[in-house]
């Protein structure tokens, strides 16, 4: 009898290894595979399954920001019988659709970088952007405090995230001697040629404009026409009589603001982003309880702290 109870002990100890390897493919979904900031969120959740190693991170969306191909991708996630998903929502009706069918479909949703809070996600991780707007609506009041006209750039209107960091934008700079023109925000789309054609559009409709708040970093995604703006205004710029105040702190934001073709950035953590949802997901596939919003923080950039940030 004790040879038999010591041999099915023995049994359960060799099988618990094998449970413990079990794996798991958890698939991330961006607005758009073109956008380098995804890029950095793709590089944190591979990077961070690779750790847990019983995780594989699968990376696809849509080439470029089409929320019906995101929803298409999504939906084919779920017919793939994945075991969890992470979403950047693109349009928060056409995802809260399939974000309910994949839930129905026993797997796990989170969103990142862009939430859907009404819908059968689990979770958001990423950033406050009503916090992020203001803060960079209150970066603009620091270095200008005498005001003037002002203009935003976003990406698709249908964004939730966006549309938070718009309002932010407007809350912190509301009461103060900065006024919005007519036409802000413009929405890129999250097409990098665009957001830059659109600064140039902004500023010949606009010959009194003081700055340009884009509230995504798309236009210095696409450094060389960035580069070819700027220039245009670099004397304005250095004379503190026009201001650019981007979103985002990517390398070659960085470098574009160390090379003085912007006043200042405030940025998301992407990778973070990446990482934290990989360890979300599984917490939720183990069926652990997690926190429904999970923030990554904000970073603010100016000439003074560049050169740190770029060592980081």
């Amino acid at each position: 009898m004790k040879r038999w109870i010591l041999a099915a002990v023995g049994l359960v100890a060799l099988a618990l290894p094998a449970a413990a390897q079990q794996k798991y493919r958890f698939a991330v979904v961006p607005k758009a595979m073109n956008n380098p900031f995804f890029d950095l969120a793709r590089d944190g959740c591979q990077k961070r399954a690779k750790e847990l190693g019983n995780v594989e991170c699968i990376y696809k969306g849509p080439v470029e920001h089409e929320p019906a191909t995101q929803a298409q991708i999504i939906q084919d996630f779920i017919t793939q019988k994945v075991d969890g998903l992470a979403i950047s929502v693109s349009d928060v009706p056409a995802a809260t659709r399939v974000i309910k069918a994949a839930v129905d479909a026993g797997i796990p949703v989170i969103t990142f970088d862009a939430d859907a809070p009404g819908s059968a996600r689990s979770a958001y991780v990423g950033t406050n952007n009503k916090d992020f707007g203001l803060a960079l609506g209150e970066m603009l009041k620091t270095l200008r405090p005498d005001g003037g006209k002002y203009a935003m750039i976003s990406g698709g209107p249908a964004a939730k995230n966006l549309a938070e960091r718009v309002e932010g934008v407007r809350e912190a700079l509301k009461g103060s001697k900065w006024t919005e023109v007519a036409g802000s925000p413009t929405f890129c789309n999250d097409d990098v040629t665009l957001a830059v054609q659109q600064m140039q559009d902004l500023k010949t409709a606009n010959a009194d404009l003081s700055a340009i708040v884009p509230v995504g970093g798309w236009p210095m995604f696409a450094p060389e026409g960035f580069k070819g703006f700027a220039n245009r205004y670099r004397k304005d710029m250095a004379d503190g009589k026009f201001t650019l105040v981007v979103a985002d702190t990517l390398k070659v934001q960085l470098e574009l603001l160390k090379d003085d073709y912007a006043n200042a950035l405030v940025g998301q953590r992407p990778f973070e982003m990446g990482e934290k949802s990989m360890d979300t997901l599984l917490a939720l596939k183990k069926g652990e309880k997690v926190p429904e919003i999970i923030y990554t923080g904000l970073d603010k950039v100016t000439k003074d702290n560049v050169g740190a940030m770029l060592k980081m």
